[in-house]
């Protein structure tokens, strides 16, 4: 089988790897390796989990240190975009530990302070940056934030960057983008119509993708519960009960309701955290780093305020809602089934949500299992005779 070596990675980043027991490329990452070592453009697209992150700076990395920084003061070899704090911190702290912490990676993100991150700039001239595109715009258009020597440009979940909040200021970034740096785009779901946005600077990118739906298939179980709306809440607070997960994803589809829903879990006594619009950046800290750390078994968001994060463990994820979008039946079910491990995803529905669900079950080539809950426990439901 073949080995990150094999695809020209050096040993300095085979062996950091290792210590992650990374020690066999996924698919994605045997795709994607080998053309950003010769700083060739691409967009990918692979499910949640499969390695995307390592994928592109991996060999971007190892490519800058390739050769001696000729000028500093230029600015960064290497810029990561991404749509969120959670996710910008994230690659923030995989590019140092690729980097054992030897050489300057800056975090410039909203809500952080901007001086602050201007003089760092302007005092350790930083080999790379990872920051979302409005903090990175505004540092650019002030002078702080240098473009011109970049030679790989990573845009992170491509389609959240083209979505309507964040495309104005992705696009007038990219503008100020000057030369050709190699352009990796990723996303789980990554469309023409992203790629269209984004040109120029993706008109030469190569286009690789996994199959998702085989990591769908093969790796995530798919249930199907029944419950009228009104009961929805009642419906899941019963299924956690009979169910126990050891660490579960819950997607409410609205902002608002996430604290709501929280809120009366824990009357329940449900370790349960919250995402959702209006928290300030500590609170939300607060609520990723008491999920990850198993304080909270349960991590009750919306789909904007999940966007990016990378949790491992999660073993269920329920929707609360069932989505037309085969898009973000994908994000959503990407959350669990990661690193070669095996998941469920669990979807809450009315009678039209299941008819929802069950044309999504056709495109996506999956099997849906319906559960009923009875006496405290999951079953499977009965089928009458008549």
């Amino acid at each position: 089988m073949i080995d990150f070596s094999a695809l020209g990675v050096l040993p300095a980043f085979t062996e950091k790897l290792a210590e992650r027991r990374v020690t066999r490329p996924t698919e994605i990452q045997r795709m994607v390796v080998p053309p950003l070592l010769e700083e060739k453009s691409v967009i990918f697209r692979s499910a949640t989990g499969t390695g995307k992150t390592f994928a592109y700076l991996v060999p971007a990395l190892q490519r800058i240190l390739a050769e001696p920084r000729a000028s500093p003061s230029a600015g960064p070899l290497l810029l990561v975009c991404a749509p969120t704090f959670e996710l910008c911190s994230q690659i923030k702290a995989e590019a140092d530990f690729l980097l054992d912490g030897k050489h300057g990676v800056a975090l410039l993100i909203g809500a952080a302070d901007i001086g602050r991150q201007a003089d760092a700039l302007k005092k350790n001239k930083p080999l790379a940056v990872v920051g979302n595109p409005g903090r990175l715009l505004l540092l650019a258009k002030m002078g702080k934030l240098k473009l011109q020597a970049l030679r790989f440009v990573v845009l992170d979940e491509a389609d959240r960057l083209t979505a309507k909040e964040c495309v104005g200021e992705m696009q007038e970034l990219a503008r100020l983008i000057t030369g050709r740096p190699a352009v990796a785009a990723c996303s789980a779901t990554v469309s023409g119509k992203t790629a269209a946005l984004l040109s120029p600077l993706l008109d030469d990118a190569i286009n690789l993708e996994t199959d998702e739906q085989e990591i769908l298939r093969e790796r995530i179980e798919h249930w199907a519960i029944f419950s009228e709306g009104r009961r929805k809440n009642q419906t899941l607070i019963s299924f956690l009960a009979a169910g126990k997960p050891k660490k579960a994803l819950v997607f409410t589809g609205r902002s608002w309701d996430a604290g709501k829903l929280a809120a009366a879990m824990q009357k329940r006594r449900i370790a349960v955290a919250a995402l959702y619009s209006g928290m300030g950046r500590q609170e939300r800290k607060d609520a990723i780093d008491r999920f990850r750390s198993g304080k909270a078994a349960v991590l009750v968001s919306s789909d904007l305020a999940a966007r990016g994060l990378d949790i491992p463990g999660i073993s269920h994820v329920i929707a609360l809602d069932v989505s037309e979008s085969r898009d973000a039946y994908i994000h959503r079910a990407g959350r669990t089934g990661r690193a070669g491990k095996r998941g469920i995803m669990v979807s809450i529905g009315d009678e039209v949500e299941m008819r929802r669900l069950a044309a999504l079950e056709k495109k996506l080539g999956i099997v849906v299992h319906p559960k009923e809950l009875y006496e405290g426990k999951i079953c499977k439901p009965e089928i009458s005779d008549e």
